[in-house]
C-alpha cells in the first residue's frame, strides 16, 4: 500500500512537471526561439560584420596595435574636437576596422551627443562605406528586441530565460527515461518522431543549455534585482568603486579648461604590450581629451581570459605617465565575470566557438521541436482537426512565422544589405526595417494559407534566399566565393557556404513537411506511458 502511495505521488508529480514544462515552454516560446537563434549567429557576429561591409579589405597580416591606437585617435582628434570621452575598439583575428563612438559636450549632434564609426586600421581614416549595423544587429536583438527601450527589452529576455530555466528542470524531472530516450529516433513516425527529436536535443546539449540559461540571468542580475545593490551602496565614491569593478570606462570627471594635448597613445599601448602581449589589447578608453585632466585606459584582450571582469591600465593622458594596474576585483565580480564570459564565448577559440554554435544551434532546434509538438499532440484530440480551436489556430500560426518565418526575415537583412542603394539615408536602420517588414509579411502569409501549405512555402522561401546569398554576392561585390575560396578569405567563403548548408537544411525540412503533409493519417490512440502523454500514429 505505502509503495502503491508513492508511485502515486511519484506520477502526480511527473504529471504536474509535465504542465509546468509544456506551459511554460509555450508561453514565451516564440520568444526563446528568437533569442536562441540570433543568439547563434551572434557567435560570428564579427565576421558576419565583416562580410556585411564588403568595402573593408581584408587584414592578411595582423597589424601592430600600438600604432593602429595611434593613427586613430589622431583623427578622432579632427573629427570629433571637444569630444568629452571616445572608445577604440582596436581590430583582431576577427575583425579588420577599428570600431570608435564619442560622446560630445552637451547632447551635440544628431544622436544626442554620441557618434560612432569604423576607421581604417593601415590609414586611421574613416571608412565612408555602406552603413549597417552588421552582426551586432543579432547580438543586440538576442537580449534586448531592438525596437523595444533597452529596460524593457531586457526585462522581457530575462522573463524569457527564467521560463527557459523552469523549463528545463521541469523537464527532467518529466522524463525519467530522457537518457534512455536520446538513444531512440523513430524517423518518419509523425508525433512520435518529433517528441523523439526534442528528447535527444534536449539531451545531448542539457549542459550547455543550463549554463547558456543560468549565465544569461547573470549577466542582468543587476537590472532583474537591483535591490541589495541599492542598499549596500549609498555613496558616490562607493558607486565610482563599483563601476571600477564591472567596467574599464573611465567616467570624466569635471574638466580643468586648460587645453593640453594627449601623451602618445602608441606609448601607452606599448607599454600594455609588454605585460600582456603583442596582440592581446582590446579597447583604448579616454576620458576629457585634450584637458589637463585627461585619463586613458588600455584594456586587455579577450584571448585566454576566461572572464570579462576588467582588466586595465589606467595612464595620465598627459604626462603619459601609469597610474594604476586594475588587474584584479572582489570575489563577487570575478564570478560574474566567468559567468559572463562563459555565456558569451569571446574568450574561445576557432573550433570552441563552433561548438558554441553548433549546440547552441541545436537548442534553437529544441525550442523549435517543442513549440511544434504542442500543436501536433494536441491537434490528435481535437474533435475535428481540420476544424481546430481559434486558439489552436493562433498558435499554430505563430509557430510558422517564429519558426520559418524568421529564417526568411534574417535572409532578407542579408539581402538587404547588398541590394539597399549606399546613399540611402538611415541606411542602418532601413536594413532592420526590412527584416521587421517582412517578419510581418511572414505571419500574414501565415495566418491566410492553410498551415501545412504555409510551412512549406516558407521553408522553401527561406532554402531560396539562402542558396541564393552566394549568387547576390558575386553580383553586388567583388569578392564572389569562387574567388574568395582561391585567395583564402575564410570570411567571405565562410558566410556563403554556410548559407548553402542552411539553405539545404531548409529544403530537407519542407520536403519532409510537404510528404507529411500529404500521406494518409491512420487511426489515432493516445497512450499514456511514464505519467507522460505520448501521441502515436499519424503524421500532422
Amino acid at each position: 500500500m505505502a509503495d502503491s502511495n508513492q508511485r502515486g505521488a511519484g506520477r502526480g508529480i511527473r504529471q504536474s512537471m509535465s504542465g509546468l514544462h509544456t506551459w511554460t515552454g509555450l508561453l514565451l516560446g516564440w520568444v526563446l526561439y528568437a533569442m536562441f537563434l540570433t543568439g547563434t549567429v551572434s557567435y560570428f557576429k564579427e565576421e558576419l560584420s565583416q562580410w556585411m561591409r564588403p568595402e573593408l579589405p581584408r587584414l592578411a597580416q595582423p597589424l601592430d596595435p600600438a600604432g593602429v591606437a595611434q593613427r586613430v585617435a589622431d583623427e578622432l582628434a579632427r573629427v570629433a574636437p571637444g569630444a568629452t570621452q571616445w572608445s577604440l575598439k582596436l581590430p583582431d583575428a576577427r575583425s579588420n576596422s577599428v570600431y570608435a563612438f564619442w560622446r560630445l559636450p552637451g547632447g551635440q549632434g544628431a544622436r544626442g551627443g554620441f557618434g560612432e564609426g569604423h576607421f581604417d586600421p593601415v590609414s586611421g581614416h574613416r571608412v565612408e562605406g555602406r552603413g549597417t549595423l552588421g552582426g551586432d544587429f543579432f547580438y543586440r536583438f538576442h537580449f534586448q528586441f531592438y525596437y523595444m527601450s533597452p529596460f524593457w527589452g531586457r526585462l522581457l529576455a530575462g522573463l524569457a530565460a527564467m521560463s527557459m530555466l523552469v523549463a528545463i528542470v521541469a523537464g527532467v524531472i518529466t522524463h525519467k527515461k530522457i537518457f534512455t530516450d536520446f538513444f531512440t529516433f523513430r524517423w518518419g513516425k509523425g508525433p512520435r518522431s518529433w517528441l523523439d527529436a526534442h528528447n535527444a536535443l534536449s539531451v545531448f546539449g542539457l549542459p550547455f543549455h543550463v549554463m547558456i540559461t543560468y549565465t544569461g540571468l547573470v549577466t542582468l542580475m543587476a537590472l532583474y534585482m537591483p535591490w541589495g545593490e541599492r542598499a549596500a551602496i549609498k555613496t558616490p565614491a562607493e558607486r565610482q568603486q563599483l563601476a571600477a569593478e564591472l567596467s574599464a570606462f573611465i567616467q570624466p570627471g569635471k574638466p580643468s579648461g586648460d587645453k593640453v594635448p594627449l601623451a602618445s597613445i602608441a606609448a601607452m599601448v606599448k607599454q600594455a604590450q609588454e605585460r600582456w602581449g603583442q596582440t592581446n589589447i582590446g579597447r583604448v578608453n579616454s576620458a576629457n581629451p585634450g584637458d589637463a585632466t585627461a585619463r586613458i585606459a588600455v584594456t586587455r584582450g579577450d584571448e585566454g581570459r576566461v572572464s570579462m571582469s576588467p582588466d586595465y591600465l589606467e595612464f595620465d593622458g598627459v604626462s603619459g605617465k601609469l597610474l594604476a594596474a586594475h588587474d584584479r576585483v572582489g570575489a563577487a565580480a570575478e564570478t560574474r565575470g566567468v559567468l559572463y564570459a562563459l555565456h558569451l564565448g569571446r574568450f574561445s577559440d576557432l573550433e570552441t566557438r563552433w561548438l558554441y554554435f553548433i549546440v547552441s544551434l541545436m537548442g534553437t532546434a529544441m525550442v523549435g521541436t517543442g513549440l511544434v509538438m504542442w500543436t501536433v499532440k494536441r491537434r490528435q484530440k481535437l474533435p475535428d482537426p481540420e476544424r481546430p480551436y481559434f486558439g489552436f489556430r493562433l498558435v499554430e500560426r505563430l509557430n510558422i512565422a517564429s519558426i520559418a518565418g524568421l529564417s526568411i526575415a534574417m535572409t532578407a537583412l542579408l539581402w538587404a544589405n547588398r541590394l539597399l542603394p549606399l546613399a540611402t539615408a538611415e541606411r542602418a536602420l532601413w536594413e532592420i526595417h526590412v527584416f521587421f517588414i517582412v517578419w510581418g509579411l511572414t505571419l500574414l502569409h501565415a495566418l491566410l494559407r492553410p498551415a501545412n501549405a504555409a510551412w512549406v512555402e516558407q521553408l522553401w522561401a527561406a532554402a531560396a534566399l539562402l542558396a541564393l546569398v552566394p549568387v547576390l554576392n558575386a553580383a553586388t561585390t567583388q569578392r564572389p566565393l569562387w574567388h574568395s575560396l582561391a585567395v583564402g578569405d575564410w570570411v567571405f567563403a565562410g558566410v556563403d557556404l554556410m548559407c548553402c548548408a542552411l539553405a539545404l537544411l531548409h529544403a530537407v525540412l519542407a520536403v519532409r513537411t510537404a510528404r507529411h503533409g500529404a500521406r494518409v493519417c491512420p487511426p489515432r490512440r493516445l497512450e499514456e506511458r511514464d505519467g507522460a502523454a505520448v501521441i502515436s500514429g499519424g503524421a500532422t
